[in-house]
């Protein structure tokens, strides 16, 4: 099979010319313009010719085209309608390539994988448009069929998810994704490698589920110190609590949870790992529990 070079910039405008496409600032659309980087992503992917790969905004396919190389089968969701008739010239080459039409965020994720993929094993790969970056990556991550996710992002967005405790960049969401999975910078993508060239550099993400917390630990519970720690940052962890919860826990009973875990009563939020944030939701609920309150639901 002649492998085409979707990255060549001469070759990327007489193809969109040839369809009429122009790019839509709304849909943040950039495309790559530099070879080496699809094929670095789906190298450092994971993607065996055993594995089904779900690809989120294929684009003009030039990193569908190397995720076929690789997999036995790529389903690529894709929201705007215009690239359907250009997928289907670039790809028409892979007969394990299937191109759906829809939003990733409106679309049932798990329902997709069965249906696509059977019992394969599954990887999500995703040139995410920044404005998406959060709730995609939320789902792809509630999904939970993927072994591995990898995803393309600004790069300050990428440095916030895989920020550690203390770090300026730490947030709540830093923190939402280490619940779910490890977390990790794979590779730096600079605004030049596309066209249009955005206005801010990006990286790769490599997104590792697990499930040693979802087990044990009630989401809605972790979530929710989360946001009491976050939302009230200027604040110390103890006092943040307090506000959260209102009236089912005062700042001084706080603050001994604290020390009962081995926290300074005065820490704040941007201090504790994501095992800490954990430990402390599951303290909490057995403080609600034994005091008579209703205690946060499971899942």
């Amino acid at each position: 099979m002649s492998e085409q070079n979707l990255c060549d910039l001469n070759e990327i405008k007489l193809l969109l010319a040839r369809h009429g496409f122009r790019f839509s600032k709304n849909l943040g659309q950039n495309f790559l313009c530099d070879r080496t980087v699809p094929q670095q992503i789906a190298d450092n992917a994971g993607i065996t010719a055993e594995h089904g790969v779900l690809e989120i905004g294929p684009g003009i396919g030039a990193l569908s085209a190397q995720l076929c190389l690789r997999a036995k089968k790529v389903a690529a969701i894709e929201l705007d309608q215009r690239l359907a008739p250009i997928l289907q010239e670039t790809m028409a080459d892979y007969d394990n390539f299937h191109l759906i039409h829809g939003n990733v965020l409106k679309l049932d994720l798990a329902q997709i994988c069965k249906e696509e993929f059977g019992d394969m094993p599954v990887i999500a790969c995703a040139n995410l448009p920044y404005y998406i970056t959060t709730p995609a990556i939320e789902a792809l991550l509630e999904c939970a069929c993927f072994s591995a996710i990898v995803v393309m992002v600004q790069k300050e967005a990428a440095e916030r998810i895989c920020a550690s405790a203390g770090q300026d960049a730490y947030c709540a969401f830093s923190v939402q994704t280490a619940y779910h999975a490890q977390t990790e910078i794979i590779l730096e993508v600079p605004r030049s490698c596309f066209v249009p060239s955005p206005n801010v550099d990006s990286a790769v993400l490599r997104l590792t589920p697990w499930d040693r917390y979802t087990c044990r630990f009630s989401k809605k519970s972790v979530y929710r110190v989360i946001r009491a720690a976050f939302n009230n940052r200027r604040k110390t962890l103890a006092n943040g609590l307090s506000i959260e919860y209102q009236n089912r826990i005062s700042k001084g009973t706080a603050a001994e949870l604290l020390r009962s875990l081995g926290l300074p009563e005065d820490i704040r939020g941007e201090r504790l790992s994501v095992d800490q944030f954990c430990q402390l939701a599951e303290s909490l609920d057995r403080c609600f529990a034994s005091s008579g309150g209703a205690t946060e639901p499971t899942h």
